[in-house]
This record gives C-alpha cells, sequence and structure tokens, in this order.
C-alpha cells in the first residue's frame, strides 16, 4: 500500500501513464496538485486582492469539476483523462483561490 493511496483513488484507467508507469494520481487529481502549487506559489509572488469577487470565482472555478465528478460517479456519462486534467486544474486554482479567501478572513478577524 503506497501513501498515494489515502489521497487518490488511483484507479489505472483514469491515471496517466509515463513509460510505462501509472502516475502516482489519477488525472483529476494531477491536476489539482499541479495546479494548487502553481497557484499558491503565484499567489505569493503576484498577491491576489481578496474581495467577493475573488470568493465567487473561486467557487465558479469548482464547479466544473464538481460537474464532471459527479456526473461521472452517478453513471451519467463517462469522462475522459483530458477532461479530468483540465476540470482538475481548474478546481485546483479554485480551491487555492478560496482557501485564501478563508485564510485571510480568519488570520484578520480572529487572531
Amino acid at each position: 500500500m503506497s501513501v498515494f493511496d489515502y489521497i487518490c483513488h488511483r484507479r489505472p484507467e483514469r491515471s496517466f501513464f509515463y513509460k510505462g508507469r501509472q502516475f502516482p494520481v489519477c488525472a483529476r487529481c494531477t491536476g489539482f496538485y499541479i495546479s494548487g502549487i502553481a497557484s499558491i506559489i503565484l499567489i505569493n509572488i503576484f498577491p491576489v486582492p481578496y474581495t467577493l469577487t475573488t470568493l465567487l470565482l473561486g467557487i465558479i472555478l469548482l464547479i466544473p469539476c464538481a460537474i464532471d465528478g459527479f456526473t461521472q460517479l452517478f453513471e451519467m456519462r463517462e469522462s475522459n483523462n483530458t477532461l479530468r486534467f483540465i476540470t482538475g486544474i481548474l478546481g485546483g486554482v479554485g480551491l487555492i483561490l478560496v482557501y485564501e479567501m478563508m485564510i485571510e478572513f480568519f488570520v484578520f478577524n480572529f487572531l
């Protein structure tokens, strides 16, 4: 059992392969982690204004990932790895924006 088993389902048909080896996480999680890490770095270099618009943008960016994931979960359709990766990228950026807003709110209002 790998540490990655706890953070992703790692199903082979939903994962990328490179030189015959499966990525440690699925296509959607790959997008989430890549864009999440990139977003954290970029937000620290280019500060984001913490406004309601930023929060709404973060939530809007999470919606495609939720739609893709839930329609696949409930067998309404079958997604593909490219779409999973793209929605993962959008979701990763959205999640970091929402997290940053939450951190900013709690740090400056309660600490």
